[in-house]
């Protein structure tokens, strides 16, 4: 596989003759997955969701694995205190994703890669995947041996959290970090408005009911400090996950079915 434009990998910008011709020569796809929440008073809600399309988009065009519109709604009830999240619930995403796997699964894909910015999503996912895979056996899909789903988060990728702890310490936190606000901010120049000096993050503590969530976290940073983020910072970040994700799905598209 080699590179190629984000155009051409853009699953809503090709025609059903073409998916059909991908098909014979790659049964790979990468589905980035999401969320629509609060990041903080000076992340943008889209985070999850823009960080984890780019990535997603650029691995699809390293490799020429077509890439899926980006599941920018997950499950983020616990930042449900803060006015612009928009949440499924766990049982909502489970259904969502395991419909999106059947759909794709029935018109031959295979290797299902899933590009994740949002934690929240880990569990609720890997459920997802098993129960797909029940559902595509009992239906009786051709290809229900051949089935493979993986969940890939590009924040957890072992090259991106070495450069989060170089740039940013344990000021990273788990919650609006810098390093997904660097991200968005190379990819969105006008969010650079909204970086400014924050005070002292409350530290990361358990995650439990929305209200609780807000008692502890009251501007929604959990020990993070994002006005460290820089654009330069997210170029790298961009580079350094999409390098480590595009060889993890090189070995997901090789992996044998048995």
């Amino acid at each position: 596989m080699v590179a190629t434009s984000v155009e051409d990998i853009r699953l809503q910008l090709r025609s059903w003759p073409e998916v059909e011709a991908y098909l014979k020569g790659c049964k790979g796809v990468i589905v980035p997955l999401g969320s629509t929440e609060q990041h903080g008073p000076t992340g943008a809600i889209g985070t999850d969701a823009l960080t984890a399309e780019a990535v997603a988009l650029e691995v699809g065009r390293r490799m020429g694995v077509l890439v899926t519109p980006a599941q920018a709604y997950g499950m983020a009830e616990h930042h449900l205190g803060f006015a612009g999240t928009m949440s499924l619930q766990p049982s909502t995403l489970l259904a969502v994703l395991h419909d999106l796997v059947l759909s794709l699964a029935r018109h031959g894909f295979e290797r299902i890669y899933v590009i994740n910015g949002h934690g929240g999503n880990i569990a609720t996912a890997k459920a997802a995947f098993a129960q797909a895979y029940g559902t595509a056996a009992s239906r009786g899909l051709p290809n229900a041996a051949n089935l493979r789903c993986k969940l890939a988060n590009w924040f957890m990728a072992p090259e991106a959290m070495g450069l989060a702890k170089e740039l940013y310490g344990d000021k990273e936190g788990h919650h609006a970090t810098p390093s997904e606000i660097a991200i968005t901010l190379q990819l969105e120049p006008s969010l650079q408005s909204k970086q400014r000096p924050l005070p002292e993050p409350a530290p990361a503590g358990p995650i439990h009911s929305p209200e609780d969530f807000r008692r502890r976290h009251p501007d929604g940073r959990m020990g993070s400090d994002p006005s460290l983020a820089t654009a330069e910072h997210g170029a790298r970040f961009l580079d350094v996950a999409s390098t480590a994700l595009a060889a993890d799905l090189q070995r997901f598209l090789e992996e044998p079915a048995s």
